[in-house]
């Protein structure tokens, strides 16, 4: 008997690790206890402890798909991706920024509207081909670092893939994704190519029309 429940007993860390906290059920937590009209990210990150990384970003993507919003977006989505490049394990920001208020209920409403889409893809999203924690933290540090400068284009609608790649990679992250991680950094890079291409295809286009 007592053997029983030593083993019972050294199989829970086991289970606990290979069941991680679903992603909905992270967010559905944060909304279900904001604190009040107003939130800080400081307040957010001190809810996420070690899965504040993918989580935030997750939100920051959220929150970019809201036209007029994406502009302030990119700068701030520079900071986590750059610190995930030099290996950190959690994001910081500065002060004035960690403490700034922002409202719950805009919270709220973006994340339960993007609870179903998000459902859906954990059903498919699984841990399998095994990155290095390092190497992965940094390869979507890195992709997210370029996708910021895509929301600083002040075009209609022009957020949305990048803000759909940054949280494809950042589920791919939580969830130990390989697979995923490598298809979305895949699209990062056909995103920069094809907007390589039409930018230095409109320059051409220029310079024929003024030369």
């Amino acid at each position: 008997m007592d053997s029983m429940l030593r083993d019972d007993h050294s199989s829970e860390p086991a289970d606990t690790e290979s069941h991680p906290v679903p992603v909905t059920a992270t967010l559905s937590d944060l909304v279900n206890n904001l604190p009040g009209e107003h939130f800080t990210i400081e307040w957010l990150l001190g809810r996420l402890d070690r899965r504040s990384f993918g989580v935030v970003l997750i939100v920051m993507s959220l929150v970019a798909m809201v036209p007029g919003i994406s502009l302030l977006i990119g700068p701030l989505l520079a900071v986590p991706a750059f610190e995930m490049i030099l290996g950190r394990s959690g994001p910081s920001f500065p002060r004035r920024i960690a403490l700034y208020p922002l409202r719950s209920s805009a919270l709220t409403g973006i994340v339960r509207r993007a609870l179903p889409l998000l459902a859906a893809l954990e059903k498919i999203v699984h841990p399998r081909w095994p990155i290095s924690p390092g190497i992965s933290r940094r390869a979507a540090g890195l992709a997210i670092l370029v996708l910021s400068g895509f929301f600083l284009a002040p075009l209609p609608l022009v957020q949305i893939v990048p803000a759909l790649l940054v949280a494809l990679i950042a589920l791919a992250y939580l969830e130990q994704d390989g697979l995923l991680l490598c298809l979305s950094i895949l699209g990062v890079i056909i995103l920069l190519a094809v907007t390589t291409a039409a930018v230095w295809g409109a320059v051409l286009g220029w310079m024929h029309i003024t030369g």
